[in-house]
């Protein structure tokens, strides 16, 4: 009878793990800083004013996050 061990390691497969945390995070901080520029763009010119903002702040406060 065969037994296959799946408790091991393989070399190969050991920085697949990685691979998909690093990707996963990627996903993740992009769509952060997508839903921050959709939700800052959605504010009038007086709201971004309120909150210390110009429509030119935008894209650096989405790059900040």
């Amino acid at each position: 009878m065969a037994a296959l061990d799946t408790t091991r390691t393989h070399a190969s497969h050991a920085g697949f793990g990685a691979l998909v945390s690093r990707i996963v995070a990627t996903l993740s901080a992009w769509n952060e800083r997508r839903a921050t520029r959709n939700a800052l763009s959605q504010l009038s010119d007086r709201e971004l004013d309120d909150i210390g903002l110009s429509r030119g702040d935008i894209d650096a406060v989405a790059r900040s996050l």
